[in-house]
């Protein structure tokens, strides 16, 4: 969601759809074509208008996350290379998507050691202990298997 010369930015960087409240009535008409939502925040006052659409499926621009920026050239360059995003519960859980059944097993190995390796770097310098007790892999509604944290975290 980006106005003016934003908007062209966005669509030199290789956004699939790029508007304003032409997009918005798109949306608001249930048809959502795209997998990650980037606003400016000029543009939030009209996106914000979405939110019972863009909520449930996570879509919504949250400027945590980095989908509400000025350097939209940036955010959809990141977007497009396959940035992962993760949610942290309280208790220390982390959820996040590293693939699709249509990817074959070595893809998946690698983007585990890569969202592993990702965490591991993340860690605060003031932490004590292990940081990363117990690792599990599963489908979106399948059941989890557990991974041994010392072997995949390792190269």
């Amino acid at each position: 969601f980006a106005r003016g010369p934003k908007a062209e930015e966005a669509q030199a960087a290789g956004a699939d759809i790029v508007g304003a409240e032409d997009l918005m009535e798109i949306v608001q008409g249930g048809k959502i074509e795209f997998d990650r939502c980037i606003a400016t925040p000029d543009m939030m006052p009209v996106v914000g208008r979405l939110g019972k659409v863009l909520g449930p499926r996570n879509l919504m621009p949250n400027p945590k996350v980095g989908t509400v920026t000025m350097d939209v050239e940036a955010a959809v360059k990141a977007a497009k290379g396959g940035e992962v995003q993760f949610k942290v519960e309280k208790a220390g859980v982390l959820h996040a998507g590293i693939g699709k059944a249509s990817f074959d097993a070595d893809k998946l190995a690698e983007n585990v050691r890569a969202f592993l390796g990702a965490v591991a770097k993340a860690k605060p310098s003031g932490s004590k202990g292990t940081y990363m007790k117990k690792v599990s892999l599963s489908s979106t509604m399948g059941p989890g298997v557990s991974i041994d944290v010392q072997s995949a975290t390792s190269e």
